[in-house]
């Protein structure tokens, strides 16, 4: 539930309510190996020196 409320001020961030829009990115990885599949999933959001990456 944490992360949805993260995201949540991601999205917020990025809708530009305090200057410009910051547009976030989103990368997914999927890999197999001996033990099954797995999946990951990153949103990164830069603005000047400062980055804020949320892994899920």
């Amino acid at each position: 539930m944490k992360a949805v409320g993260v995201l949540a001020m991601i999205l917020l961030v990025g809708c530009g309510a305090d200057g410009d829009p910051i547009r976030p990115s989103l990368s997914t990885t999927i890999s197999a190996g001996t033990d099954g599949v797995r999946t990951s999933t990153a949103v990164r959001v830069n603005r000047g020196p400062v980055s804020v990456l949320v892994g899920l």
